[in-house]
């Protein structure tokens, strides 16, 4: 059994996770965000019952590889830290950590709707956008530890400059990323960014939960705010999967949860890709929120097998 925590920036997610996918003894505690001694306390804390049994945890963030160090935005208190050493010296037991998106995907592909594919692409529609990407059963890490960050990088780029008589008001304009960066996919794609172009597209104020259900049921607004945040979907994991090999995509987060979206989201991606195939590719995820956890647990054999 491996002890997993499942770490965002409001809970840790606690529980004992057997080889065959079982959890048990499940637990939360709030996420000390600004604490890092009371942030390794109660891992502590929660691990004490079982003595010398490795720790596993997925976290809104990454970790550098070849520096052990952890970037986690929505948990301050964790950054440039080198969680891992840390909470081995405090926990006195093995610690492994992982980005939860690619925890999310290795676990679609272990014990869900994945179980069986080669190449898996696993996406986050929630609040931003994520992603982790699995082969031959194997996750796999890049430069600084970032893979499957298909959100990041420019994407919607203006013109340099405007040709004189050239009408530009339907381009999407390049908004700031909290990366750091213009332009990025994450800034039209999660929920919040959904919003955000949805009053750009001259939409009224509307939570994105709102703009998908007057979206399916016709209404005009949310439907020009639709096709653009469709196309533009469909682009990008169009890329995904010619670049990837992936032969599934199992979507989770928030917006995942619409099963119109995400049957959408598919046809305009099998549209666009280099072979065609009648199968569906992007499916909704069917292990919500025992995904972080699973992918957690998981890590071991991972780890073994690099």
């Amino acid at each position: 059994m491996i002890l997993c925590a499942d770490i965002g920036g409001s809970f840790i997610d606690f529980a004992v996770v057997s080889p065959d996918g079982r959890v048990a003894h499940r637990q939360a505690e709030p996420t000390p965000i600004h604490d890092i001694r009371a942030f390794a306390d109660i891992l502590t804390k929660l691990c004490a019952p079982w003595p010398d049994v490795a720790l596993h945890i997925a976290i809104a963030g990454v970790e550098n590889p070849e520096t052990g160090v952890v970037h986690a935005a929505n948990i301050p208190c964790l950054a440039n830290a080198p969680l891992t050493s840390l909470l081995q010296e405090r926990t006195q037991r093995k610690v492994l950590i992982a980005n939860d998106a690619d925890c999310f995907a290795l676990a679609e592909a272990r014990f869900g709707v994945a179980r069986g594919h080669k190449n898996v692409f696993g996406v986050i529609l929630g609040t931003g956008v994520g992603g982790g990407l699995v082969i031959d059963g194997r996750l796999v890490r890049g430069l600084g530890g970032v893979t499957g960050e298909w959100g990041h990088g420019p994407f919607i780029i203006p013109p340099p400059a405007t040709p004189p008589g050239l009408d530009l008001s339907g381009v999407i304009p390049s908004f700031r990323c909290g990366c750091g960066q213009t332009g990025c996919l994450d800034t039209i794609a999660g929920a919040r960014a959904l919003e955000r172009l949805h009053l750009w597209a001259g939409g009224s104020a509307a939570t994105s939960r709102e703009i998908l259900t007057q979206w399916e049921s016709g209404e005009p607004e949310a439907g020009r705010t639709m096709d653009i945040y469709l196309a533009y979907l469909g682009s990008a994991l169009a890329l995904v999967v010619n670049t990837t090999g992936a032969t599934i995509i199992p979507v989770g987060g928030g917006l995942g949860g619409s099963a119109a979206l995400i049957a959408a989201i598919d046809r305009g991606v099998r549209q666009k890709i280099l072979v065609q195939c009648d199968a569906p590719l992007v499916v909704q995820a069917v292990l919500g929120r025992d995904a972080g956890l699973l992918g957690a647990a998981c890590l071991e054999c991972e780890s073994e097998r690099r």
